[in-house]
């Protein structure tokens, strides 16, 4: 039973519920391409799971049956606290190296990007730590936890860990000192000296505290969220690709061979010193810091929210049809997926070519429609193209309301 599958109603309700508790304490956690950009990334993030979600599988069954230690059973209750617990300390390791070394924060810097924190943050994940991460959990495989119990604990400490991205709730006494909560892992997603690289539980605060890397909330340090090179776009593809092509740049251009390879093993941060030398990358003044924001028409935002909704629907069916679908057709349906986000994020960064690539995204539907009933993305019929047409009519004039006229597509 796919538990995240399940959840996603009600992180949708969830999130709408802060954002009436928002309008009722007049405060503005939310921005709408931001929290679009966010769940853009998790929509993509999840898709993505869908086709590289046999490497840790299948790593962590080939180290269960070859290298166990113990025959655990499923059936014990023991055994699922004891997965639960271990599996978050595995977590809490994977979680730290991915703040400490490059090659990991380029994976998870994607989560920590949005300078707003509020419950759509939890939705921003990255799509490629599936090319380390599985690393870190065999320990578990080693000590015999059945894959069972460990896909199970591993849903169930990720979505233990969307209910502490609120601004809404504060300290919670005695709770704070053995899990994580919404006020330590703010702080967690600081860019403030005094934070960061703090707090990296799941869902228990004592690891940080036994390791030495715990940091409470200080009421006279408030909280600046981002990180420290801001992603400044909208796009999911580039958030997920922003610090990989940075690390790549700066191979690229030492003269050191020894640098080209080890700077992506390097702790975070580090660069080569001919690199730095010559393209020394800024440090953040706090005090001047600005969120990123591009101005767009609140008719225009309306356009691309709905159209948006179209794709977290394409999503959701992408992850309720998964165990029908080929590959080919998830290889498709993600496509599909991964260019319309991209295109939605250009339309609010407001770039000029974003109404041409627009009109090239509806257009793009046309060979999506006839080639996903040969890879069985869905059934045959007439009603696919009717559904296209529909769509796209509907598409076009809600631009044309926008006053998005055809004339400045062409210009």
């Amino acid at each position: 039973m796919n538990l995240i599958l399940y959840a996603v109603p009600f992180f949708f309700v969830l999130i709408v519920a802060e954002l009436l508790a928002d309008r009722w304490r007049g405060v503005h956690n939310y921005r709408v391409a931001d929290a679009v950009n966010s769940i853009s990334t998790g929509v993509l993030s999840t898709t993505t799971g869908l086709l590289t979600k046999g490497l840790g599988l299948v790593t962590y069954a080939f180290a269960l049956k070859h290298l166990a230690l113990f025959e655990l059973s499923a059936q014990s209750a023991w055994v699922w606290v004891a997965a639960f617990v271990l599996y978050d300390l595995c977590y809490y390791w994977l979680h730290r190296c991915g703040h400490e070394r490059n090659i990991l924060w380029a994976a998870h810097s994607v989560h920590h990007q949005s300078e707003d924190y509020n419950l759509s943050t939890a939705l921003r994940q990255t799509s490629t730590g599936f090319l380390l991460g599985w690393i870190f959990y065999l320990p578990l495989a080693v000590l015999g936890v059945p894959l069972s119990v460990f896909v199970t604990v591993a849903a169930l400490n990720l979505l233990y860990q969307f209910w502490v991205h609120t601004r809404h709730i504060g300290k919670l006494g005695w709770y704070e000192w053995f899990f994580v909560t919404p006020s330590n892992h703010r702080a967690h997603h600081a860019q403030n000296t005094l934070y960061m690289d703090r707090n990296y539980g799941g869902v228990f605060i004592l690891w940080d505290r036994l390791f030495g890397t715990f940091q409470e909330e200080d009421d006279n340090e408030p909280v600046v969220f981002g990180v420290t090179t801001p992603l400044a776009s909208w796009n999911p593809l580039w958030a997920n690709l922003q610090f990989y092509a940075q690390l790549w740049d700066d191979a690229r251009h030492t003269s050191s061979y020894w640098d080209k390879l080890r700077i992506w093993f390097m702790r975070t941060g580090w660069r080569p010193a001919d690199v730095q030398a010559r393209n020394p990358l800024p440090k953040p003044d706090l005090s001047r810091f600005r969120k990123f924001e591009v101005p767009l028409q609140r008719r225009r935002q309306v356009y691309v929210v709905l159209q948006f909704a179209v794709y977290v629907a394409l999503g959701s069916y992408l992850m309720n049809a998964e165990d029908r679908l080929s590959t080919q057709a998830l290889v498709l349906g993600w496509s599909a997926l991964a260019f319309g986000l991209f295109v939605l994020g250009a339309a609010l960064e407001n770039r000029p070519w974003s109404l041409k690539l627009e009109l090239a995204r509806l257009l793009s539907n046309l060979p999506l429609v006839w080639l996903a009933p040969i890879v069985g993305l869905w059934p045959a019929g007439h009603l696919a193209w009717v559904a296209l047409g529909c769509y796209s009519l509907l598409s076009v004039s809600l631009l044309y309301c926008c006053g998005q006229r055809f004339t400045r597509l062409a210009s």
